[in-house]
């Protein structure tokens, strides 16, 4: 990565906002965070409070399925980075 993280930190600050609700991570919408990936590079995931304690989970799947990097996670919100191609 040729950014700090703090300076991907700063980018996440406007960056687009996806919400997990309590149906998960399905293929839709890890087609959605491809989409923005490559539309935008950062993306933030907002994780539902009743779905918080997976999380985990779902991060992981989330990154090994669009090829991303995790870049913070904090309280219920992941920021995902993947540099356009």
């Amino acid at each position: 990565m040729s950014q700090s993280k703090k300076e991907m930190m700063n980018r996440a600050l406007s960056a687009m906002t996806i919400n997990i609700g309590k149906s998960g991570v399905n293929d839709n919408v890890i087609e959605e965070i491809k989409r923005q990936l490559k539309a935008n590079e950062i993306v933030k995931l907002k994780f539902a409070k009743n779905i918080a304690k997976d999380k985990d989970t779902y991060i992981a799947e989330i990154v090994e399925k669009t090829r991303c990097k995790l870049i913070d996670v904090r309280g219920h919100v992941a920021v995902i980075y993947k540099k356009k191609p």
